[in-house]
């Protein structure tokens, strides 16, 4: 896979002319942007049609909520072009189905290509005792593979889990589910508010299938530059991975 299709640029900037000037300055070397709840909720579907024009578009808004309200605005984000999108795995089954059954309904009124829909598990920032505060008694690894588990029941695409979990989501859920990492930092990158942090050349290595990278690359001095060293480190871990 062209390293260029595995790396996802968060796009979490305050306005859409701001977001609009960073998804230009990355033109040719990134393909995939993120819509998140900030951008989403100061520009709604005016971001989404924008950056689509640019790129795929991953919205992750992280739908939770029953599951006739979740499968409306899975429907509705199918029905933009989107790529790809979150449900919260937490939801459970009939969240998920619902979703995923939107997705297929929508397909044709999307041209025939089907929005992917994905579970998020466990949010990177979240840790033993993040889990404990909310009363989780379960290790995080626990979680994630529970929740990974019963996406995969649930008939989802795939997850976003942190880098330290792909592995075991990968032995869990098989080859073609679909695994995505955010929590990605690069050598010398400061950790912010993610604790379950890998670089990029671990998480590809550990089996993840898109990256997902937000202020390491906005806040570089030269954004396009940092993107461009997050992909040769994405390539060279691929070419290492066993086949």
């Amino acid at each position: 896979m062209d390293p260029r299709d595995r790396l996802i640029v968060a796009l979490d900037a305050p306005t859409l002319s701001d977001a609009e000037a960073l998804a230009d300055r990355l033109a040719g070397v990134v393909r995939w942007f993120k819509v998140g709840s900030q951008l989403f909720t100061a520009a709604g579907p005016a971001a989404v049609a924008s950056i689509a024009r640019r790129g795929r578009v991953f919205l992750d808004t992280k739908f939770h909520d029953i599951p006739s309200v979740v499968g409306a605005a899975v429907d509705a984000a199918a029905r933009q072009g989107i790529a790809l999108c979150t449900v919260h795995a937490s939801g459970g089954t009939a969240m998920m189905r619902a979703a995923q059954q939107a997705a297929d309904a929508a397909a044709p009124l999307a041209s025939g290509t089907r929005l992917r829909v994905i579970g998020v598990t466990l949010l990177t920032s979240m840790d033993r005792a993040t889990l404990v505060e909310t009363g989780i008694s379960d290790e995080p690894a626990h979680v994630v593979d529970r929740l990974a588990r019963l996406a995969k029941a649930a008939g989802l695409d795939g997850v976003v889990t942190s880098p330290l979990e792909v592995s075991a989501v990968r032995a869990a859920c098989g080859p073609e589910f679909l695994v995505v990492c955010p929590g990605v930092r690069p050598d010398g990158s400061a950790g912010d508010d993610q604790r379950r942090v890998l670089t990029p050349r671990a998480a590809v290595a550990a089996g993840a299938d898109l990256l997902v990278v937000g202020r390491p690359i906005a806040h570089a001095p030269d954004p396009r530059r940092a993107a461009e060293e997050i992909l040769r480190e994405i390539e060279t871990a691929a070419d290492r991975s066993p086949a």
